[in-house]
């Protein structure tokens, strides 16, 4: 096992010089790479796999679920006519920027933020733009009910962009990948014109309705990623229950379809393509609140 470890280290760039920590870092990557081999031999129709936290401790792996609120969302629910698309991928529609990578930092929910901007944008425009997430850490912060870091939510950020315009990346590009929030720079004169006019809700729970949603646009979504069957995922059609429903972490939602006779939600994560399937997960699509609890409350801003 220690050979196999010494491996990750060095694909992961893993520095580690003293004793302890190498063992304790080495116990819990021997913990994740038994769960690994036990779910790989249980033929249950996706693939579990290493990647950069294969050695993280649970408590460090919380910290970057940075999806932080339980207060009633307070957009309007919009009622989609339903649609009759087998399928939806606004990757190749050209409506979604390549996986971005949140480090260490609790900014999940800029992510997911920017993410529902960009093709928000890209549907209003024809034209695909990279949005600044340190712009969200850095500044949309406690006045709105965000912590930078250390957890936000998606709507607060969308409140944010009602008064302020989007930066964009290149301008205002992400530092906080080492946990460190930063000192807002918003600069009104670099921004671009692109803002919040309001943001709705898509029916909770409502498959058929979230599907018509997403032939429209991309979708800000929360899920549960705290369970072990999320951390490894690596490819295929993740359908386990174990994964929970208790919202912690903040992704985007970029289609639908099926594969294997099963259909799935493609997901867009913001943690670098050495996770899950290039940096995105297919969640199946079930009734309820969904898996991982994908189909609880999916949300979009409509852009000026």
């Amino acid at each position: 096992m220690s050979f196999n470890y010494l491996g990750h280290m060095a694909q992961f760039n893993r520095q580690i010089t003293d004793v302890q920590e190498f063992r304790t870092r080495l116990a819990n990557f021997s913990f994740v790479h038994n769960f690994i081999q036990d779910h790989n031999n249980s033929n249950a129709g996706w693939l579990a796999g290493h990647n950069q936290f294969s050695d993280w401790s649970h408590v460090e792996y919380k910290q970057m679920l940075g999806r932080v609120g339980g207060d009633k969302l307070d957009g309007s629910v919009h009622v989609f006519e339903a649609t009759d698309k087998m399928s939806v991928d606004w990757i190749t529609a050209g409506g979604v920027t390549a996986v971005k990578d949140q480090g260490q930092c609790g900014s999940c929910w800029a992510f997911s933020s920017t993410g529902a901007m960009e093709g928000a944008h890209f549907v209003a425009t024809g034209t695909l733009e990279s949005f600044s997430e340190q712009q969200l850490v850095d500044c949309a912060g406690k006045r709105y009910g965000n912590f930078g870091c250390n957890g936000g939510l998606q709507q607060r950020a969308f409140n944010y962009y009602e008064t302020h315009e989007a930066e964009l990346e290149s301008v205002y590009p992400y530092t906080s990948g080492n946990g460190v929030s930063g000192t807002c720079l918003y600069d009104e004169s670099s921004a671009t014109s692109v803002d919040v006019a309001d943001y709705n809700m898509v029916t909770a729970s409502n498959p058929t309705q979230m599907k018509a949603a997403l032939a429209q646009q991309p979708l800000a979504v929360s899920i549960e990623a705290d369970k072990m069957v999320f951390q490894v995922y690596k490819s295929g059609v993740m359908s386990s229950t174990k994964c929970g429903d208790s919202l912690d972490h903040a992704v985007l939602a970029v289609g639908y379809g099926t594969e294997d006779g099963q259909d799935y939600w493609l997901v867009k994560n913001s943690w670098n393509t050495t996770w899950g399937d290039n940096g995105y997960i297919k969640l199946a699509i079930v009734d309820g609140n969904g898996i991982c609890g994908v189909q609880m409350e999916p949300l979009y801003p409509n852009t000026n």
